[in-house]
């Protein structure tokens, strides 16, 4: 399966449930009034795309719809498609522009993030890149495991240490191996959650301070890995985390599965974190970069 294909598979769910509705309540008017765009707002925030971003969405629409001199609401959707792909445009590229440069992800536990992490690092070994992975969520049970199996499918190395040990510690033999091997990328797991006293988000500033000391001129991407399932409380999680920690992009796992793909536009308009990744499926090169005229034309495309 293609490249776009796989992206328009991904978002068939998405599809179906809200642009299929829009499409249908597009086809009931007869004319463009007010009685449409309220309508069309509607659906977007059932769509997942939040308030906000729904309102903002309806008032382009009314300046394309006047400036263009549209009559006919099925034109709606193409205009619609136009708007999303602006909004969503900007920002999707990682920044990988020194050597090494280092990735940091994050994310709460369930959400994919070791998967997340195994197939990014298969992407860039393919583009010829050598990347070594930092076993950084020492709390979790099995997490180490599990990302040893990834750095073996995806042919890059590993550092690591024993369960329950200093993740930033971790993290510093990472970027000394990373130092001595002339790696090209650094890609660090962390816990999404710890079992001690010590909150996550004290333990995640501990990391950056090591990464800031030990590549203070390194290219620097703080990915946020989240369920597109959970809808808005992903919404949510990406504000926490970005308070907390700046956040320089969202991977958004689980498109797939879920029919609220429209959570991708009340992350990046409504918070103004760019999208870099998202996962469409369960196969190891089902990590796709983010492109925003491709996810527009997926998610608007006729079955």
């Amino acid at each position: 399966m293609g490249f776009f294909n796989k992206i328009k598979e991904g978002l068939k769910k998405t599809r179906d449930a809200v642009i299929g509705q829009i499409d249908s309540m597009l086809k009931s008017f007869t004319k463009i009034d007010d009685e449409l765009f309220e309508e069309l707002e509607e659906l977007l925030v059932m769509g997942d795309v939040g308030v906000p971003t729904a309102e903002k969405i309806c008032e382009e629409l009314k300046k394309k719809v006047k400036k263009e001199g549209i009559k006919n609401p099925n034109e709606i959707h193409r205009l619609l498609e136009e708007t999303v792909s602006d909004m969503l445009r900007g920002g999707e590229e990682l920044d990988l522009s020194t050597t090494p440069s280092i990735i940091l992800v994050i994310g709460v536990n369930g959400v994919g993030k070791t998967t997340t992490i195994g197939k990014l690092a298969n992407h860039l070994t393919k583009q010829g890149k050598k990347v070594i992975l930092a076993a950084g969520d020492t709390f979790r049970a099995a997490a180490i495991e599990q990302l040893e199996i990834w750095a073996d499918r995806s042919h890059c190395e590993i550092i690591k240490q024993n369960e329950g040990s200093d993740p930033a510690a971790v993290i510093y033999d990472a970027i000394s191996a990373a130092k001595a091997r002339h790696a090209d990328v650094i890609i660090c797991d962390t816990a999404g959650r710890l079992h001690n006293k010590k909150p996550l988000m004290d333990e995640l500033a501990k990391i950056n301070r090591i990464i800031d000391r030990e590549l203070p001129d390194a290219s620097k991407e703080k990915l946020l890995v989240l369920d597109a399932t959970t809808g808005q409380n992903a919404v949510n999680q990406a504000e926490q985390f970005s308070l907390a920690t700046g956040i320089t992009g969202i991977v958004l796992t689980k498109l797939d599965g879920t029919a609220k793909g429209g959570v991708v536009l009340a992350i990046k308009e409504g918070l103004g974190i760019p999208v870099k990744y998202i996962g469409v499926g369960e196969q190891i090169d089902d990590l796709q970069p983010f492109d925003a005229e491709d996810f527009a034309k997926a998610l608007f495309a006729q079955n």
